[in-house]
């Protein structure tokens, strides 16, 4: 077993959080090094392809903290636990404010709403992964990895973490795996970055869908729990696992990079109705696509889920957003099951006829009648409009659960202090980014920002092991 060099802080992963915690770090006069498994170096992460919109809850970081908690709080029905929430909302400008200094660009696309913090270069919004390089997440990435190589800091590719040294409760460094070779690195602090599990199928099976095999993979092929798991075995708690950040896709794009990322069919389905293989309408669609697509994961098959509209709700709800799916999945050569009736149009879906006329007709009523509440599933009105179906041509569009990553994971405080399940934190361990849980998910799926989460606690992790270190707790493990 080789042991690396010296190092007072050892930070997994390579992606936004990872880096901000170990620049933060070393801004201390920290050693830091970065194990990233990836070994090219542009490695993929779901950092290096992000379309790079810095939000909270969908608007602008730059509100002032008491309105970014209320919306914290509105867009996650109150399922953030209240020192995260507030956390990310005192320093979302902050973070902003220091990613600038470090070098990374903005661009304002857009006078209000979340499109006012956008990395620049911006990415442009196409089908297929084909498009990254040298935009938005790539470029700070490359900004992040420089600044810390000239803080006299590392980043290590090609290096896996596979266990954390653990010594009378405290956490003394990491071990891990690089071509076939053991490592070992002891330190006096530990950042878990490494992403959510999106791409582990067992921990997806768990937590998320019966049929992993029968979700997209929306996002750039990492993200194992490796962070999670090792956490969890030196006794770290684990929550809020069975939510996920991601959008509803054409089904086609299990096979077809035509249709992922974009375009997303959220605000085509959050004006209509979604109904699985019965005919039945099964999730709240006025929560939005990210609420939908998790509804869509947890079916028994996850491929059996149709939305229903008609013709004003294509040309309404469907031309919405950047890249709308009308018309740009038909003109990638997507089709729309359509017919003159309900009758008609279940007999090409192949699904109940009577199920899905009483179906849409209930939806109707209550929606004519003010009394959506009535329905079974309830249909909330708050975030997106219902419109009726009632105009044909009747329109139907295959979907599939589009995963980008993974809201729950390991539990921390505000400071990125990793928690047992007394509340406690284990000294010497941090985590950050979609490693960690408790901000975003709960029983509407309420989405706060990844990007906005990954810099905010990944620079709080980084404050927190400076501070410790400036208040003499050591900085390096003993040999």
């Amino acid at each position: 077993m080789t042991d690396s060099a010296i190092h007072d802080v050892v930070v997994i992963g390579g992606g936004l959080a990872g880096l901000a915690a170990a620049n933060k770090a070393a801004e201390s006069g920290l050693r830091v090094a970065v194990l990233e498994q990836g070994t090219e170096e542009l490695y993929l992460c779901n950092t290096r392809i992000t379309a790079g919109v810095f939000h909270v809850a969908r608007e602008t970081m730059l509100d002032p903290p008491e309105e970014l908690r209320r919306r914290i709080e509105a867009a996650t029905c109150g399922y953030s636990q209240p020192s995260l929430a507030d956390a990310l909302a005192k320093d979302s400008a902050r973070t902003l404010e220091w990613l600038q200094q470090q070098g990374v660009r903005f661009v304002k696309a857009n006078l209000s709403g979340k499109m006012r913090n956008m990395l620049a270069p911006p990415s442009v919004r196409q089908p297929g992964l084909n498009n990254w390089k040298g935009r938005a997440g790539d470029v700070m990435l490359r900004t992040l990895g420089t600044r810390l190589k000239e803080q006299s800091g590392t980043l290590l590719r090609g290096v896996r973490a596979t266990e954390l040294l653990m010594r009378n409760g405290i956490c003394t460094g990491v071990l891990a795996v690089s071509g076939g070779e053991n490592m070992r690195f002891e330190c006096s602090a530990v950042v878990i970055a490494d992403g959510g599990f999106q791409v582990n199928p067992e921990m997806v099976r768990q937590h998320i869908s019966p049929a992993p095999e029968r979700v997209m993979r929306r996002n750039a092929g990492t993200g194992f729990g490796d962070g999670a798991r090792m956490a969890q075995a030196a006794g770290a708690k684990l929550t809020g696992l069975n939510r996920f950040y991601g959008h509803l896709l054409y089904r086609d794009a299990m096979e077809n990079d035509r249709f992922w990322p974009y375009p997303t069919l959220d605000f085509l389905a959050s004006g209509a109705i979604v109904v699985d293989a019965e005919a039945r309408r099964f999730v709240d669609e006025g929560y939005g696509g990210t609420h939908i697509a998790n509804a869509v994961a947890a079916l028994a098959d996850p491929l059996g889920a149709t939305i229903i509209f008609d013709s004003p709700i294509w040309n309404g709800p469907g031309r919405d957003y950047d890249l709308p799916p009308n018309p740009h999945v038909t003109n990638a050569g997507g089709k729309l099951v359509e017919a003159q009736t309900l009758e008609g149009l279940a007999q090409k879906l192949g699904i109940p006829a009577e199920a899905l006329q009483r179906t849409v007709s209930d939806y109707n009523a209550n929606l004519a009648q003010g009394a959506l509440d009535k329905l079974s599933p309830p249909r909330s009105a708050h975030q997106f409009k219902p419109w009726p179906i009632v105009a044909p041509p009747f329109l139907a569009m295959h979907v599939c659960a589009g995963l980008t990553y993974t809201m729950g994971g390991i539990a921390t405080d505000e400071h990125g202090r990793v928690l047992r399940d007394d509340g406690l934190p284990i000294s010497g361990l941090y985590a950050a980014g979609s490693s960690t849980g408790g901000l975003e998910g709960g029983e509407c799926s309420g989405y706060a920002g990844g990007l906005a989460k990954a810099a905010v606690f990944g620079l709080r992790a980084g404050e927190c092991i400076g501070r410790s270190a400036k208040d003499g707790v050591p900085v390096a493990a003993p040999r």
